[in-house]
């Protein structure tokens, strides 16, 4: 089902995320949003998360800085910036929207004080919502998801929706669910009083790997 962007509200949005839906839209230029509701659906469980040595190692050197919520505008162009993207301008502007009611979150990775990775999404209850993630050195997407999953973790969130499990999301411990299990997990999820501080500190990278389970 197809949506006119003009008629879509950052509450039209939360209510879909509640019923397991999400929005994209086919290209950038594309004005139409359509709602998805995958048959399997992809989780990255938050005791699960998988730190390869190559990884560990990457953030043992502590060669990025790690912010949150710092430039979540910065995080979603980051992720737009690709040949083929479903983020529109209306996509763009209503997760905006999402950031600035306290919804919307983003993981910045950064080198010398540039922007290089980071991965955004929206919170709600004891869910989150992966939407997008990028990259510009190696593995900087791979060292925003460990900080976010240590985040969730540490702030009682219990479900992390990856919407779906690509290669890369697989390596790190991803999973497919049916769509009956993911509503289920869900509705467990949303009445946890979890909430994404931001502004609680940063891991160390010797604290974050003490804390993440699956290494080898």
């Amino acid at each position: 089902m197809t949506m006119d962007s003009l008629h879509l509200t950052p509450e039209i949005l939360l209510r879909a995320y509640a019923m397991g839906v999400f929005p994209m839209a086919e290209s950038r230029d594309d004005p139409e949003i359509f709602w998805v509701d995958p048959r399997r659906r992809g989780i990255l469980p938050l005791g699960g998360f998988h730190v390869s040595r190559t990884l560990a190692k990457r953030i043992r050197r502590a060669e990025f800085e790690i912010r949150f919520d710092s430039d979540f505008a910065g995080v979603l162009a980051g992720c737009a910036d690709r040949e083929e993207t479903w983020i529109n301008d209306a996509i763009f502007d209503l997760y905006c929207e999402l950031h600035a009611l306290g919804f919307g979150h983003s993981i910045e990775v950064l080198r010398d004080g540039v922007l290089v990775g980071g991965v955004y999404g929206v919170a709600l209850g004891g869910a989150f919502f992966g939407e997008s993630m990028f990259s510009r050195r190696t593995d900087a997407s791979k060292v925003a998801l460990a900080y976010l999953v240590d985040r969730l973790k540490g702030q009682g969130f219990e479900l992390f929706d990856t919407q779906f499990v690509t290669p890369h999301l697989q390596r790190l411990g991803a999973q497919e669910v049916s769509r009956r299990e993911y509503r289920r997990m869900l509705a467990r999820a949303l009445p946890r009083p979890a909430r994404f501080d931001a502004r609680a500190p940063v891991a160390t990278p010797q604290e974050l790997l003490q804390r993440i389970s699956q290494t080898s």
